[in-house]
């Protein structure tokens, strides 16, 4: 009879209304969902680019000159900045030396920069003699952009000083969309926050890119993390990165570009964009990219006015596609 079936369906109905408010009820938590894999989508039969293609791989490609890239090629590519501090720098100068001689010079003395930065604050004379070497160093080279500390008991007494090195490469104007940055230090991912592919490298690696401007690639495949939804005021950057992490795990992103879009992304300042590209390295990461946009160019406009300096940017093709796994932060 229709009453039974209305009494049967009572409970369960009780039970989708307990959901549905227990849902609403955790509508504001963020939630990291990992869908499947898409399947490809086919590249457009017009216009100049045939094969779909990430960031990372399209700065990878213009980089090394080739009209397209895939994950797991190994490509040389020219170096646009190499950065190096006072823990790896001296190694890095010593087989730039030994390889080329000791009265080689660097391939560009502008697109080289060095910051001393670890150990500037330590007594001890062996590591204070690793800041003498790059001095030494950049005296000899004549290196445009050295950021000396000499006066360690009144900072403004040293105008050259910028701090940490990877808040210093994005207020100098070093950080720029489309461009390979590579660094003697593990979160040079840092500036990955820019849309520009930039991730650490050794000192052996460096020595060669110090003495000829480049260097060999595996191409990464991408990881893309779609963060949609406004950012509720208890929340911080940071924490999206970590959540990231926990769900993926510190080894989840082994050798991977992590590359982070949506309207979540689109809403963050510059330095939350560098917090989340610094930490992909914890998670194995070869690479995190943020795609430039007029957060991104406003930032640069503002260098450029402070330092009275002229920036190049490189401005990638939008039509491309994404056909790897996909993780939703909601």
């Amino acid at each position: 009879p229709p009453q039974k079936e209305l009494a049967a369906a009572a409970p369960q109905q009780q039970r989708l209304s307990a959901g549905a408010s227990s849902r609403r009820a955790r509508a504001g938590r963020v939630r990291a969902v990992a869908t499947p894999t898409r399947a490809p989508r086919s590249p457009a039969s017009t216009g100049s680019v045939k094969s779909p293609m990430t960031t990372t791989e399209k700065i990878l490609a213009r980089a090394s000159e080739r009209a397209s890239l895939e994950p797991g090629e190994n490509v040389w590519v020219d170096v646009d900045v190499l950065m190096t501090h006072d823990v790896c720098g001296p190694g890095t100068i010593g087989i730039f030396k030994q390889e080329f001689g000791e009265d080689a010079k660097v391939w560009d003395r502008e697109k080289v920069v060095i910051i001393p930065d670890h150990y500037i604050f330590t007594s001890d004379e062996r590591a204070n003699r690793n800041v003498d070497i790059l001095r030494d160093f950049c005296e000899e080279q004549k290196i445009k952009y050295f950021y000396d500390i000499k006066d360690l008991s009144d900072f403004r007494a040293n105008p050259d000083y910028k701090g940490v090195c990877h808040i210093a490469l994005a207020q100098e104007g070093h950080c720029r969309p489309g461009e390979v940055l590579l660094g003697t230090d593990s979160h040079t991912c840092n500036a990955g926050a820019f849309g520009q592919f930039a991730t650490g490298i050794g000192n052996t690696d460096a020595g060669f890119v110090m003495g000829t401007g480049k260097a060999l690639l595996k191409v990464p495949p991408t990881i893309r993390f779609v963060l949609d939804g406004e950012m509720p005021p208890y929340l911080l950057a940071k924490d999206l990165i970590l959540q990231i992490i926990g769900e993926i795990s510190v080894s989840g992103a082994t050798y991977r570009s992590m590359e982070f879009v949506g309207s979540t992304i689109e809403s963050l300042t510059m330095e939350e964009r560098m917090t989340l590209c610094n930490m992909v390295i914890e998670a194995g990461g070869k690479n995190g990219v943020v795609p430039a946009d007029e957060t991104t160019f406003k930032y640069l406009e503002r260098v450029r006015h402070r330092l009275n300096m002229s920036l190049s940017i490189v401005m990638l093709r939008p039509d491309f596609t994404v056909t790897t796994g996909l993780m939703y932060l909601n």
